[in-house]
């Protein structure tokens, strides 16, 4: 049986302006489709809740914070960079992993890559 990680994430905004409902929106497509039944999302608008930004140390908006997995993350921005937001969740990084121990398996079964020709 595998066991997924589950993610703990709060997503901090400042009200309803364009780049926190931009990150809103990028952020459930991302964990929709990569994180789907893996995660816990809490949405914090740090005008209506000063006092939780102050003790989580959030300085600008919008801002993911990862609580779990360890290590804490925090991501600031609209999450536009889709690479970057997988890479702050760890997921592009085990996968890119992957593919690396798939390439260094190849090579030690002897699957030497061949250099390109030249003409």
């Amino acid at each position: 049986m595998t066991f997924r990680k589950t993610y703990i994430l709060k997503l901090y905004v400042a009200g309803n302006t364009p780049n926190s409902m931009r990150a809103l929106k990028t952020l459930r497509d991302i964990l929709e489709s990569e994180f789907r039944g893996v995660y816990a999302l809490k949405v914090i608008d740090v005008l209506k809740n000063p006092q939780l930004a102050e003790e989580d140390k959030i300085l600008a908006t919008p801002t993911l914070a990862k609580i779990l997995p360890p290590p804490v993350r925090r991501i600031i921005g609209d999450l536009s960079d889709r690479d970057r937001v997988l890479i702050g969740l760890d997921l592009l990084y085990e996968e890119l992993t992957e593919d690396f121990k798939l390439d260094i398996d190849d090579l030690e079964a002897g699957g030497v890559p061949s250099p390109p020709e030249t003409s």
